[in-house]
């Protein structure tokens, strides 16, 4: 009778050691191949080009709506496609409260937006969006006007290559990206049920979450730490957001959608990403092309738009590349929204 040949220590060893390598080798080209078809994708729609032969199709009566007695919150608003949301707002009549960190430059921006639009309605609130402490103290003043918010913009955001911690404790990009705008959110939900049914969240997202799938590692925890991959993630965890927030508020009468801008050339991006910005020098779109989605967003009948949808130059856009292996990664955000709620101290 044979002898049945055992599994040795060394053989297991071996065999699970080829496996991890097989393993790591996919993970490597399905990263490889997530950035080429971001890179190729963007690269033929997310540029000033592709906003000029988009906007072929634009209804130019879809941005002629006046919007007097709006009350309008932009987060981030003193540069960039923050700025030229506030305005774009502002000349058509809105009363907007620009969220600003720092007063000086958010001053300076209030007041130029008011010149240019003749719109003295626009305000000042200043507010340090990477503090969940700050963010509470402007909610609480805030609410005491008792005045409904029609539409609420979290547009401030930042991409910083470096782990830094806030005094709070979180990883900085996380802090302002993902816990700020969830603590926004939420906070500022009952005003916004005060303007419905015409009430609406717009999150600007990037399409930089298109390189990276949902994970519960919301503070980079794990592996080297990674800016841009960081940047990835939060913007991908804004769009599963917008998700959550329109399937549990869906009979509350408040939009919640995402969008992406394209890549525009704003002082964020010079700041973060210098080569990026100097590659496409004369390609990159202007912060008023960046702000367009979300000023059309802002000015539609709800009826016309999809609430948890994720926009891009007007129109609906995917949330995933093709063979990206992103899409299942969005059953995280159940998960993801109870541990923001911790995090943040927003819970009932």
């Amino acid at each position: 009778m044979e002898e049945l040949e055992r599994e040795t220590p060394t053989n297991l060893s071996v065999r699970l050691e080829i496996h991890l390598s097989i393993e790591a080798l996919a993970m490597f080209l399905l990263k490889a191949w997530r950035q080429t078809a971001f890179g190729v994708y963007g690269y033929l729609n997310f540029t000033k080009s592709g906003f000029i032969e988009h906007s072929k199709k634009f209804q130019s009566e879809d941005m002629q709506a006046r919007i007097e007695g709006k009350n309008c919150i932009v987060t981030g608003a003193n540069s960039g496609i923050g700025y030229a949301t506030a305005e774009g707002l502002a000349s058509r009549g809105a009363t907007v409260y620009m969220v600003c960190r720092n007063k000086e430059r958010g001053e300076a921006a209030q007041s130029k937006i008011q010149t240019d639009t003749g719109n003295q309605n626009v305000h000042l609130e200043v507010c340090d969006l990477s503090s969940v402490s700050d963010i509470k103290s402007f909610a609480s003043k805030f609410s005491t006007k008792n005045m409904p918010v029609h539409v609420l913009v979290n547009n401030a955001g930042l991409l910083e290559h470096n782990r830094v911690t806030t005094s709070e404790g979180f990883e900085l990009n996380f802090a302002v990206n993902v816990l700020g705008t969830y603590a926004m959110t939420e906070l500022m939900l009952p005003l916004l049920e005060k303007a419905t049914p015409d009430a609406r969240v717009i999150t600007v997202s990037s399409g930089g979450m298109y390189t990276t799938p949902l994970t519960k590692d919301l503070q980079f925890s794990d592996g080297n730490f990674n800016g841009v991959e960081q940047y990835g993630r939060n913007k991908r965890v804004q769009v599963a957001l917008t998700e959550k927030w329109a399937d549990i508020n869906k009979n509350k009468g408040i939009g919640f959608y995402s969008m992406h801008p394209g890549w525009a050339e704003t002082p964020g991006v010079a700041k973060s990403l210098p080569s990026f910005s100097k590659a496409l020098s004369g390609k990159l779109r202007t912060n008023e092309q960046g702000a367009d989605t979300v000023i059309w967003l802002a000015l539609q009948p709800k009826e016309k738009l999809v609430s948890g949808a994720f926009y891009f130059d007007r129109a609906e856009a995917p949330k995933h590349l093709l063979f990206a292996a992103t899409s299942r990664s969005h059953t995280e955000i159940d998960s993801i929204y109870d541990t923001l709620s911790r995090l943040s101290g927003t819970s009932a």
